[in-house]
């Protein structure tokens, strides 16, 4: 493979959907921020994401970008909590698209 050959991610969407404590940050359910281009985060005008919750999902996003068998456990589990006990934040991670890229477009 080249720089110049293309490439597949998916593009990506992370959405609170459950807090079954109470919200110190002040997200709510279905909230979210979407993830493109490999590192470009993106969320809806005037909204925010907890610092914290986004640490505790950013580890899994540029596995859950590539491909993997269907039988894979990464393509099995999708959820992921935020690592504060009082909120019990509950996020899910899904694919909603893909997009081509060049690896030269990337570092």
């Amino acid at each position: 493979m080249t720089d110049e050959t293309p490439f597949e991610l998916a593009k990506l969407r992370v959405t609170v959907v459950e807090i079954a404590g109470r919200s110190v940050c002040g997200l709510a359910v279905g909230d979210y921020f979407e993830v493109s281009q490999s590192s470009r985060i993106s969320l809806p005008n005037g909204k925010h994401f907890c610092l914290y919750a986004l640490a505790a999902v950013m580890p899994l996003l540029p596995a859950k970008m590539r491909a993997f068998d269907e039988n894979d456990w990464m393509a099995q589990d999708s959820l992921v909590a935020c690592p504060d006990p009082e909120e019990r934040l509950i996020m899910k991670i899904e694919r909603i698209g893909t997009e081509r890229l060049l690896a030269s477009d990337l570092t």
